[in-house]
């Protein structure tokens, strides 16, 4: 028996996205391609073509990034002052590459997250499957 929306809380579905996988069952792989959402989940076929996570998952990636980078930045600034190019050199591709890390990951929480609260599309889905348990 796979869990129903209900069954899975917010915190579960989330961590289920961040681990790429099916928010519903956790055994899918929740992306074909990097950025890429599959349309349904291969193991338990829930919906997932009517996602909206557009915006959202980069402007919280580069909060995270930011307020990671930024604090570091500026202690081996004060404590070490290297020449700018060391900088350049070192900083600009590990802000490079945690945000490119994060990002599908991050993808995957928000798209559980849609999934648990029943946000666009996900709101019918959730509504039939209450009714078909009988919790509706």
């Amino acid at each position: 028996m796979t869990a129903t929306q209900d069954e899975v809380t917010l915190g579960e579905a989330m961590r289920r996205g961040f681990m790429q996988r099916c928010p519903n069952c956790a055994e899918g792989r929740l992306f074909r391609r990097f950025l890429k959402v599959v349309d349904h989940c291969p193991a338990c076929g829930e919906e997932f073509s009517h996602h909206r996570a557009d915006d959202f998952p980069p402007y919280l990636v580069i909060m995270i990034v930011g307020h990671v980078i930024v604090p570091l930045l500026f202690a081996v600034e004060m404590a070490y002052a290297p020449p700018m190019w060391l900088e350049f050199v070192v900083w600009l591709p590990l802000t490079l590459l945690s945000c490119l890390a994060l990002l599908q990951p991050v993808k995957g929480a928000v798209v559980g997250m849609q999934w648990q609260l029943g946000m666009h599309a996900f709101a019918e889905a959730k509504l039939r499957r209450l009714q078909a348990s009988g919790n509706g």
